[in-house]
């Protein structure tokens, strides 16, 4: 075949070939002296496959459709799924329980639900354990700080609920946490008990006073109470 080649190639041996010899030689390779049914012809053409192209451009544009409709819901171009959010990824409500160490509120709230769906996440502190910062549109955030089995826990968090155990106020000094209450009042924190009652018991003849207005109107033998006096000061009980 080099042979053949070589001697092809050469010019002078072209010129000195008969008339129409190369043309022969020239003819395209399917043309041969045997022709081919077009029923063969048929069943040797290749059959054609969807190029690597056009799948690869298909499963893009599927992509890039997903990813776009992702990107619109998270910027709110689109309408949010109404799919409600599963009961195990809510966020528990915290009850926050004001009492001396001595009770366990914990195990008591253990496995109990808010409505059936919210679990219950219960902080217990002391008032002198506490501190707090409330707003008028962001509610309430408790810090706390308590003495775990030697250990200092220190926690800060919003509650959602309070239940409050103790007194707000005594004569002892240190005693007074009656801002405490107010700030629960001011950050919109509900209260088990009512924080307006709570207030108004840290003054106990204030509390008198509103029962003498019981005694007022059901009369001393439907509710009797005991007799005394209030002096503004120690001054005047001279």
């Amino acid at each position: 075949m080099n042979f053949l080649r070589r001697r092809l190639s050469d010019s002078s041996f072209v010129a000195n070939l008969p008339n129409g010899y190369m043309m022969d030689l020239q003819r395209p390779d399917n043309s041969t002296s045997n022709p081919v049914s077009p029923a063969t012809e048929r069943r040797q053409q290749p059959i054609q496959q969807p190029t690597a192209l056009s799948s690869g451009t298909s499963i893009f544009n599927s992509i890039s459709s997903a990813m776009k409709q992702t990107t619109q819901a998270a910027t709110g171009l689109t309408e949010p799924s109404a799919t409600p959010v599963p009961v195990a990824q809510q966020k528990p409500q915290i009850l926050l329980i004001i009492d001396d160490p001595h009770t366990d509120w914990p195990k008591y709230f253990q496995g109990k639900k808010v409505n059936g769906e919210y679990e219950i996440r219960v902080e217990q502190a002391e008032f002198s354990e506490l501190n707090l910062a409330a707003y008028s549109t962001a509610g309430c955030m408790v810090d706390m700080q308590v003495i775990r089995n030697g250990t200092k826990v220190v926690r800060s968090f919003k509650p959602d609920f309070v239940l409050i155990r103790q007194h707000a106020y005594s004569m002892a000094l240190g005693e007074d946490f009656r801002s405490l209450i107010i700030g629960l009042q001011y950050g919109g924190v509900h209260s088990v008990n009512s924080l307006f009652s709570i207030y108004n018991f840290c003054s106990k003849p204030w509390v008198f006073s509103q029962l003498i207005k019981i005694v007022n109107s059901l009369g001393p033998e439907k509710f009797p109470l005991v007799e005394q006096t209030f002096f503004p000061s120690h001054k005047q009980m001279k």
